[in-house]
This record gives structure tokens, C-alpha cells and sequence, in this order.
């Protein structure tokens, strides 16, 4: 085995690579030292942070615009259809349904066949209309012979007056059995009865399978048919709060998580009575000019306004610090500057609070982080 030996290495030579090496420490510890901080402090209540700092990163900042603020908390609510445009189609004849013509989602024109039926009441009506109009056509014919029998003498006055009278019943007989069926709906073909649509809309809700029974007092209709560029709003509002509310009164629609979506709509009724289950008032309000993505059954809140109100800048509660008896949120004066600036409310929610000094439309509001933006600027006093 070959062995390498080390020269000996003095103790001179040592203290001589210690004391090169600490000449180069300085620059050896600047190298590992974190960056220089990406917070500068500019003011009493500023804050820069220079473009791509990571603090950034945990802000949000959104544009404010101004409101009308509400006479109460947001109310929860529901869409719901229209019902002055809502028709929930029964079938008026009893029969087994043969074949479904209309689905949910399909547009229908008024008198357009949602299905058809075999309804045998339906053939009863139709044999007794024919046979109203055979009874009509031979007593009118009966009373005109008896007309001309009369003015030649032949028969009585009484005679004809009884002839008239026969012609008066039939008359009257095929009315009652040309309305039972035109009240059914139009004729249909072949025999089967042709449920039909009473409106212009769409098919929101279908509750018929082939071969089905249907019955004129059935619990469930067979369709619902609604417009849907006709939507109502309900909420169940508490005793107290009823005395803020009256016909026509404006109501903004707002939809959870949806930001810049809320809509506008107009209280049409408020219930007389509790509803016994809820212990609550009912209030509907009809939506204004529907969007495509409002749906009946969504969960939407329901704020009341002020008859003649005064507008203000809503802005998060997430956005506000407060420090004694004064609120402050943070505004974006230019990139990367924030400045903590004191605001006044109009109105101060549960999830909103309505700003009437101290932000305009458009200002840039941070909306989450606000709170740590304040300890930063806190710990640098």
C-alpha cells in the first residue's frame, strides 16, 4: 500500500489563513444577509412597497362605488316565479297519457301541445255535442215545417208554438255541449285529447311520466309554464321589523360571493298575517330586467332602501381597522403606496358598511389585510 504524507503545517501559516479570512468576513456575511426589507415607511400613516414584494401577495384591493345604503340588515331571500306569469297547467279531462310532448326548458307559444291524452271523458263530450248538434239540425227543420203547415192553415198556433219551443232546447242543448268542449281545450286528433298551453313561456317544471293517469283534481300539475324574464323575490321578515316597509319601496338584490352582480327590484306586497310555521312576515318584490343566471329557488339577500336615499361607498367590514373611536381603511393612492386614511359611515352592517366621508367612487380600498398593514405601521412607532 503507497502512503501520502502531509508536510507539517505551521503554526505561523495558520494564523495567517485566520486573518485572511476574517479580512473577507464582512463581505462573506452582506452576501447571506436577507435583502434589504420590501416595506418603506413614507409618512405618519404610509406604507411603499416596491412592485413584486411578496406582502402583496396577502392584500386585496378592489374599487369602491357608491350605494344606496339600506334601512336594515339584508334580509335572506329566495327567487321565486312570478306568479302573474306563472301558469301550473292541470289536465281537465280524466285520461292516461299517451304520449309527452312538451320538456323542462323548451319554449312554448300559447295553444302549443304539451302532451296528449286518452280521455274517454273527453269522448263523452264530444258524442254529446255531436249529438246536440243531429237533435238541433231535425227540431230546427221540425219548427220550419211547422211555420209554413201554420200559414197554410193546416196546423194549430199552439202546434207551432210547441214546435218553436223543441227548437229553442235544442239550441240551447248544443251551446252547452259546444262549450263543455271548446272549456276542455281545442280538438285534437284521432280521438285523443290535446293538452295544451294556456300562455307564451317556458317549461320550467314537467310532472307527467308515459302512461299516466291524470285526474282534474290531481295535487300536482302536469306542467308549470312561466316567463322567465318575470321573477319575484321573497323574504320572511320579523314582526318588528315590518313598520320599515310599504308597497313600491325600492329593494337591492344581492347575491352571496358574487361581487358587482347585485340587482334591483321593487317591494310589490307585504303579507297581513304570520306565517304559522316561520313566525315571520312574508315580503315579495319583483326583480327588475332578470339576467339569464337568476334562477327561481336561488339564495339571494333581500336590503330594503330608503325612500329618498343618500348614496355612500360600501366597503367590507374586513376593510376597516378602528384605533380608539375613529375608523381608518387603507387606500391605494398609487402603486404600491397605501395610506391609512380616516372614513365616517352612514351605516355600519353585518358584512357591510357604508362609508359617507372619507372615500370616493373608484378609490382603491384594501379589503383584506387592512389589519396588518396597521400592526406594520404600528410596530415602526
Amino acid at each position: 500500500m503507497k502512503l501520502t504524507y502531509f508536510p507539517y503545517i505551521s503554526s505561523g501559516v495558520v494564523v495567517a489563513l485566520l486573518a485572511l479570512y476574517a479580512s473577507h468576513w464582512p463581505h462573506a456575511q452582506a452576501d447571506e444577509s436577507p435583502a434589504a426589507s420590501d416595506t418603506t415607511r413614507v409618512g405618519p400613516n404610509q406604507l411603499r412597497y416596491r412592485p413584486g414584494s411578496p406582502q402583496l401577495a396577502y392584500l386585496s384591493i378592489e374599487p369602491v362605488k357608491a350605494v344606496a345604503p339600506p334601512v336594515m340588515e339584508p334580509l335572506a331571500a329566495r327567487i321565486t316565479f312570478d306568479e302573474d306569469h306563472t301558469v301550473r297547467v292541470f289536465s281537465p279531462v280524466a285520461g292516461r297519457t299517451q304520449q309527452i310532448v312538451a320538456q323542462p326548458g323548451q319554449p312554448v307559444h300559447a295553444g302549443d301541445v304539451l302532451a296528449w291524452l286518452l280521455a274517454p271523458d273527453y269522448d263523452t263530450a264530444l258524442a254529446d255535442l255531436h249529438k246536440a248538434q243531429a237533435d238541433h239540425d231535425s227540431k230546427q227543420a221540425a219548427y220550419v215545417r211547422a211555420q209554413h203547415l201554420h200559414e197554410a192553415g193546416v196546423i194549430a198556433t199552439r202546434d207551432l208554438e210547441a214546435a218553436q219551443a223543441d227548437a229553442r232546447s235544442a239550441q240551447a242543448e248544443l251551446e252547452r255541449a259546444n262549450a263543455r268542449v271548446h272549456g276542455l281545450g281545442s280538438v285534437g286528433k284521432d280521438g285523443r285529447f290535446a293538452l295544451r298551453a294556456p300562455i307564451a313561456g317556458v317549461v320550467a317544471e314537467r310532472h307527467l311520466n308515459p302512461g299516466q293517469e291524470l285526474r282534474p283534481d290531481a295535487a300536482d300539475p302536469a306542467f308549470t309554464i312561466t316567463d322567465p324574464t318575470h321573477l319575484d323575490v321573497v323574504a320572511d321578515v320579523a314582526d318588528s321589523d315590518v313598520n320599515k316597509l310599504h308597497v313600491g319601496q325600492a329593494v337591492r338584490i344581492e347575491f352571496d360571493g358574487q361581487s358587482g352582480s347585485d340587482l334591483s327590484g321593487q317591494i310589490a306586497a307585504v303579507g297581513v298575517s304570520m306565517d304559522p310555521n316561520t313566525r315571520r312576515v312574508p315580503v315579495r318584490a319583483h326583480l327588475k330586467s332578470p339576467p339569464a343566471t337568476a334562477r327561481p329557488e336561488m339564495f339571494v339577500r333581500m336590503a330594503p332602501l330608503a325612500d329618498t336615499p343618500e348614496p355612500a361607498m360600501a366597503v367590507p367590514n374586513s376593510a376597516i381597522v378602528t384605533t380608539g373611536l375613529q375608523s381608518f381603511v387603507f387606500i391605494e393612492r398609487a402603486p404600491g403606496l397605501l395610506v391609512k386614511t380616516q372614513v365616517d359611515f352612514a351605516r355600519r352592517g353585518r358584512d357591510l358598511s357604508y362609508v359617507s366621508q372619507g372615500l370616493t367612487t373608484g378609490e382603491k380600498v384594501v379589503t383584506r389585510g387592512a389589519i396588518l398593514l396597521d400592526s406594520e405601521l404600528t410596530s415602526d412607532n
